[in-house]
């Protein structure tokens, strides 16, 4: 009897020995199999990564970046796709952000670039009562006042630019309403050349296609990235104006155009067309509080696409 126990109790535990070992193998197929999935996963990613530069995968399993901006458009030119939106369709006001559109209307017309126009009292701001170093009789080339409007983001040139236009301010209002109807803006309305009017207004969705076709003229590439320039002003004296987006300056940024607006109803605003990692993106941002904000949010951007596609940032 005490034999047969024994033999019973041997038996049970090379029974349990047994399913234990074949438990064991099972967890091994399965922890084997898992760690196949996820290399194949992962250099699908690398592969996709080294071919794309920014792959989808990564965009789609990131977080999106931790902007202050209330309304904010980050798309990426090549894919044709917003890469992160925050209120994208909201209709607000859009300050000097409108003056990449003047500026696109004034060389549409093909004038003169070399013609000398002069600021007029009609330029003056009577709206918003800004300051501006361009005294009354001001001269310069039309060349240089777009440059001081699109960099500098002066007001009277702006203003002086318009009044120059075949037609008048007038009819330079009606040719950027037209160009945003051409590009799709279908929300978007201009009132004048300038911005300082709240009645300017647009959603990140448009000024998407503003900043993309505005990146196509070579002068206000030029114009918005110049970091600094100096013209002679009345009685010879110079004047010395500094780019209102300070990422200009920036060595790490690779920026195609750039705009900055402010007026009290539409806060801060920052658009920009730019290389990140190699890929061309256009990054909206619209009333942001507070100085800094803007610049502050398209840093984040920056460094939200780098993150996101880590292997890239570090050959760069």
């Amino acid at each position: 009897m005490k034999k047969l126990l024994l033999i019973c109790v041997l038996s049970s535990f090379a029974f349990t020995a047994q399913a234990g070992e074949r438990h064991h193998k099972r967890i091994a197929v399965h922890f084997h199999k898992h760690h196949q999935q996820v290399a194949q996963v992962h250099s699908r990613r690398v592969a996709a990564s080294s071919h794309k530069g920014l792959s989808n995968v990564s965009f789609q399993s990131a977080s999106g970046p931790q902007l202050l901006s209330s309304i904010a458009l980050i798309y990426d030119e090549n894919s044709q796709r917003p890469l992160y939106t925050k209120n994208p369709d909201a209709v607000a006001p859009i300050a000097s952000i409108t003056k990449l559109m003047t500026a696109m209307v004034v060389l549409d017309a093909k004038p003169d670039m070399d013609e000398e126009i002069s600021v007029d009292v009609a330029d003056l701001d009577s709206l918003k009562g800004t300051h501006s170093r361009l005294s009354i009789g001001t001269t310069f080339t039309r060349s240089e006042m777009l440059k001081l409007a699109l960099m500098s983001s002066e007001n009277r040139a702006a203003a002086a630019l318009a009044r120059n236009y075949p037609g008048g301010t007038r009819a330079a209002v009606a040719a950027m309403n037209a160009k945003a109807r051409q590009l799709g803006m279908t929300e978007t309305i201009f009132r004048d050349p300038t911005g300082l009017t709240s009645e300017n207004v647009s959603t990140a969705r448009d000024l998407v296609k503003m900043v993309g076709a505005a990146r196509n003229y070579a002068l206000i590439h030029q114009y918005t990235t110049t970091a600094t320039h100096s013209v002679e002003g009345m009685r010879g004296r110079e004047l010395r104006y500094n780019n209102t987006n300070p990422l200009v300056k920036n060595a790490s940024w690779d920026i195609g155009v750039s705009k900055t607006g402010f007026i009290n109803e539409a806060g801060r605003c920052l658009v920009m067309q730019a290389k990140i990692l190699e890929r061309p993106v256009i990054i909206v941002l619209l009333d942001s509080v507070g100085k800094r904000t803007r610049i502050g949010d398209a840093n984040r951007v920056k460094q939200w696409i780098e993150a996101a596609n880590p292997m890239e940032s570090r050959r760069f």
